[in-house]
């Protein structure tokens, strides 16, 4: 008789998101009129996002942290049990070539944890699950993975550089998740992850890295957020993302032994009200079959967590419910996983 393979589950979810929030109108006027606040809302898809307050918890590190400390209040789990931290937030924080993983150990007291920091932009979230599930299962010793970060890129856009317009929506918060091995319930089934390094300059910060350091000239310029080929990315938007997007969501279900018609919820990050709902129609599903973030904004690859702890608690994910959660960063990577909610089967 074979031996059962081990399996990976999800023991719980933790967000933190800011006091202060960007309205619809304030983005329009930010913009100088160029979108309307109606455009905002209908097209972009956003009512209100997250911004950052005053206050230094609006750190990335710290966001992570404070989601980190909900997740351990809503599972239960002893911050002592954790063996391994993977921080999965974004590279703008506290302190440069600091380790994120490692101040989020000792704001919640993992004693006995090591840390990582991954980066993905916002397919992060799902490359650090499987990260997580493979470390769980290749190592006899590590039992529990904690998952945290924060992210607040929304500090580097120009409402006024209309080419950026698909990123007005980047938010700002924290989520974190603890994974357990064996864990029998809220399984991570397959992943499906795919990247296209021909277009890794297409989209970025063109100053403040080793090519273009900050100087007096271009500070005002430092870390914001430009598209550097717009024909490029026009065309891989237009004609390439959406099929490496299906292909990833079919292989993570194929590795998981399902197919779209058992899909219960799209767990999907914030994007333009249209392919949004294209994405839906595409699938088969019905709106109520996923949640849109209007009023969130893209926090990011914290999205994907924000979702499906939204879903929770709206009764959209229960037992049995085969969740498809997917992401896409720029770079540029597509992401997919399949959970199935509940006990194992």
């Amino acid at each position: 008789m074979s031996e059962k393979k081990p399996n990976v589950g999800i023991v719980g979810l933790g967000i933190y998101l800011p006091e202060t929030v960007m309205t619809a109108k304030e983005i329009s006027d930010a913009t100088g009129g160029t979108w309307s606040e109606e455009a905002v809302v209908e097209k972009l898809g956003i009512v209100k996002k997250y911004i950052p307050g005053k206050e230094a918890c609006d750190g990335t590190q710290e966001m992570g942290a404070l989601a980190a400390l909900d997740c351990l209040k809503n599972t239960g789990v002893d911050p002592e049990e954790i063996d391994a931290i993977i921080y999965f937030g974004e590279e703008w924080k506290e302190y440069p070539l600091t380790t994120s993983a490692c101040y989020v150990q000792d704001r919640i007291g993992a004693k006995r944890a090591w840390g990582i920091d991954v980066q993905n932009r916002c397919c992060t979230a799902v490359a650090a699950m499987k990260l997580a599930k493979d470390m769980l299962i290749a190592d006899d010793e590590c039992n529990t993975v904690l998952l945290a970060g924060g992210y607040r890129n929304c500090d580097f856009i120009d409402f006024t550089d209309n080419a950026v317009s698909f990123m007005f929506n980047l938010s700002c918060g924290g989520g974190a998740m603890i994974m357990k091995k064996n864990y029998n319930k809220n399984v991570l089934l397959g992943t499906h992850l795919m990247s296209d390094g021909s277009i890794v300059y297409t989209c970025g910060s063109k100053v403040g890295g080793i090519r273009e350091p900050v100087t007096a000239e271009n500070v005002d310029e430092f870390g914001m957020l430009r598209v550097m080929d717009v024909e490029k990315m026009k065309g891989l938007l237009n004609t390439t993302s959406m099929p490496n997007w299906y292909y990833c969501i079919d292989e993570a279900l194929r590795k998981s032994g399902k197919t779209r018609k058992d899909i219960g919820y799209l767990d999907i990050l914030h994007m333009k009200r249209s392919g949004h709902l294209a994405m839906l129609k595409d699938l088969g599903l019905s709106e109520d079959q996923s949640i849109y973030l209007e009023d969130y904004g893209h926090v990011g690859q914290i999205d994907q967590f924000l979702s499906l702890k939204l879903a929770l608690e709206q009764g959209k994910v229960k037992d049995q419910t085969i969740v498809s959660m997917i992401a896409a960063g720029i770079g540029y990577s597509w992401a997919a996983n399949v959970i199935q909610w509940g006990d194992a089967a």
